[in-house]
């Protein structure tokens, strides 16, 4: 059997001119206790009905019934049972009702006696409480809707609809309960000896009254202070969630986002958005953002921050800035002056729905790393709490510590690939100091040796030594110069000598120096199909030639005597020229074609070369074009089907 109706609504319904009153867990068990104390301490044998809700809580005030049952017989227990309590007849009689029953959700005690009546009925009103508080907590957080009285009418009137319900369940008391109307709540004939002095506890309202209101006070700061403990707990999470999502990344994106999602998630607002920026930047792109549902994404808009007012305020003040109502904020409507675009901020607001807006910097060491935003879309503004913007804060702090250790372990890794680059070159200068300077250095030492013990020597022979002693003496010269002009490109020392200049002359100019440097020995065709009609352009003459003589040097190298080399120039679209060398030589592997340019690079290594040379020269050319702002770079289909180099000179 469940009943769904309400017996406070019962009760409500024939004494409309009483308002139910708001009451806690722990006032209600006063007052009940009040009035138990009452029945214990007079001489009366009242009836007495108690609705406990559930048999958890009956199961703590038993005790106290077993003695007001030994003062009255008619003393009624009402409970949903969870164990052991059942519909029985021992000391007092306990009617177990349905738990889906509207008593369920109820706390009455009711008393008539011959010389005082009193009753307490409420209702516990549904109150979310946060998640994670201790069952404590929740208890003294639970609430009641109802009355309480003296009133002798409205305390029978109680009891009445209080019995009606206890032979639902236990007609088998219709007797008992017929003898209890009889006594209690029939017309009550008041003895003369109470008309003229009416008992001290018949209504000790004044002093229940003040001590009521005095619990219901310190419940209320109770509440108070376990609400402010909550949400310090609940920020403290948050702020620890955050922390150890962003210290799991050491990429900046990841850190961003991850931030964003949580913060926008904690908070529960509409939009959290957050970018890197600088105080110098114009415009930011927004990357990162969270945002409710039904709430419009703006992922990939471009944000205004030069001479936005807002923007400068927060930069200028190193410290968050809370707009609680964008509609009346004098730096919005006053925005019209501004050097931004008309309007430029309303139009904002009015795309993005921002009702209220809260700007935190991401700082570190008073540098500014970035901005956090958040939106409040709804058309009700809201007003920002302080504990929310010092929230904000403390996550801001921890995305800019988190940043800079990402650019350092960033900086860190560059570092230590420069440190592994150098330390290959370490090694490929010593690799190439022991082949290209020792074997000369041996060569010429024996051609020396021999002429200055031989003075007889034929004189064919004695040319044949000094030819080969000064071609590597030459091979050593071209080393140390090579070596001597990398170090000045890197090192910034050159001093360059721009000109405008004819591209055509210079390729003219650097397949004249080829052939006369190859001039005792065959080299591939050299094929010049660039027009003599090319647009001038400025560079340093003496490095551009530099340039294109190492690239025709390093196809002459890799390409058989019967081959062929070719150069070319195009017109490229955006003011550049690209030169153009091709060969049909040996190739490069498609996975060495950015290598190529690495110092003292080559192919077949340091130590196992059929082709002479120090690696350098593609180093140098690449350190020549990117100082003119120009690019270099190399194709190949593969090994033994040509290669080609291209490069760029700026109009």
């Amino acid at each position: 059997m469940s009943i769904s109706k309400s017996v406070v609504t019962q009760l409500l319904q024939s004494h409309q001119s009483w308002r139910p009153q708001m009451y806690f867990k722990s006032s209600l068990t006063a007052l009940s206790h009040a009035m138990e104390d009452l029945v214990l301490a007079s001489s009366d044998a009242p009836l007495v009905i108690a609705s406990f809700q559930r048999e958890r809580f009956y199961r703590q005030e038993a005790h106290r019934y077993r003695r007001i049952a030994s003062k009255t017989s008619q003393v009624y227990i009402l409970a949903a049972p969870e164990t052991d309590f059942q519909n029985s007849s021992d000391v007092y009689e306990t009617i177990a009702f349905e738990p889906t029953d509207a008593l369920a959700q109820e706390w009455h005690l009711v008393i008539v006696g011959e010389n005082y009546a009193s009753c307490l009925f409420c209702q516990e009103k549904t109150v979310s409480s946060p998640e994670g508080k201790n069952s404590l907590a929740m208890d003294a957080s639970r609430r009641f809707e109802g009355i309480w009285t003296f009133d002798r009418q409205v305390s029978i009137d109680a009891a009445k609809i209080m019995l009606k319900r206890i032979l639902l369940y236990r007609p088998e008391l219709k007797a008992k309960v017929a003898e209890a109307r009889r006594t209690y709540l029939s017309t009550v004939t008041v003895s003369p000896k109470t008309q003229t002095r009416e008992s001290p506890l018949a209504n000790p309202d004044p002093f229940v009254q003040r001590l009521l209101n005095y619990l219901q006070v310190g419940q209320y700061k109770l509440l108070k202070a376990n609400k402010s403990l909550a949400l310090k707990q609940d920020r403290e999470k948050l702020l620890n969630s955050v922390n150890t999502a962003i210290r799991r990344s050491l990429n900046t994106e990841d850190i961003l986002q991850v931030a964003v999602q949580k913060l926008g998630e904690g908070l529960g607002v509409c939009r959290c958005l957050v970018y890197r920026c600088s105080e110098s930047d114009l415009v930011a792109t927004i990357k990162h953002e969270f945002i409710s549902p039904g709430i419009d994404s703006i992922k990939g808009k471009t944000w205004q921050l030069k001479n936005n007012p807002l923007f400068q305020e927060v930069v200028e003040l190193r410290e968050a800035l809370s707009i609680n109502n964008t509609d009346r904020d004098p730096r919005i409507s006053e925005q019209k002056s501004s050097k931004l675009e008309p309007n430029y901020l309303q139009k904002l607001i009015k795309t993005c729905s921002i009702s209220s807006w809260l700007l935190v910097p991401v700082l570190y060491q008073d540098r500014i790393l970035g901005m956090m935003e958040l939106h409040h879309c709804e058309e009700t503004p809201i007003i920002w709490k302080q504990e929310e913007v010092a929230l904000v804060n403390a996550i801001a702090t921890q995305v800019g510590v988190a940043l800079i250790q990402a650019e350092a372990y960033a900086n860190l890794e560059e570092l230590n690939e420069q440190l592994a680059a150098l330390d290959r070159t370490r090694s490929n200068l010593v690799a190439i100091t022991g082949h290209e300077l020792r074997t000369p250095l041996s060569t010429i030492q024996v051609c020396l040796e021999s002429l200055a013990t031989e003075p007889d020597m034929d004189p064919e022979l004695r040319q044949v030594m000094l030819d080969t002693a000064l071609t590597d003496a030459e091979r050593m010269r071209k080393l140390v110069k090579d070596f001597l002009t990398l170090s000045q490109l890197e090192s910034g020392r050159v001093e360059w000598n721009t000109e405008l200049l004819s591209l055509t002359e210079c390729i003219d100019l650097a397949i004249s120096n080829i052939r006369a440097r190859n001039a005792q020995q065959k080299i591939p065709q050299i094929v010049n199909i660039a027009s003599t009609e090319l647009p001038l352009i400025e560079v340093d003459g003496e490095w551009l030639v530099e340039v294109i003589v190492k690239l025709l040097d390093n196809a002459c190298k890799f390409t058989d005597a019967d081959g062929k080399i070719t150069i070319n120039v195009e017109n490229q679209k955006g003011n550049n020229l690209k030169v153009i060398v091709a060969d049909t030589g040996r190739g490069i592997e498609p996975n060495r074609l950015e290598t190529v340019f690495d110092r003292f690079y080559q192919e077949e290594g340091a130590l196992r070369r059929s082709a002479g040379g120090t690696g350098l020269g593609l180093a140098i050319c690449r350190q020549i074009v990117n100082n003119w702002g120009g690019e270099i770079w190399a194709e190949s289909a593969g090994k033994d089907r040509g290669s080609t180099f291209y490069f760029t000179i700026p109009l």
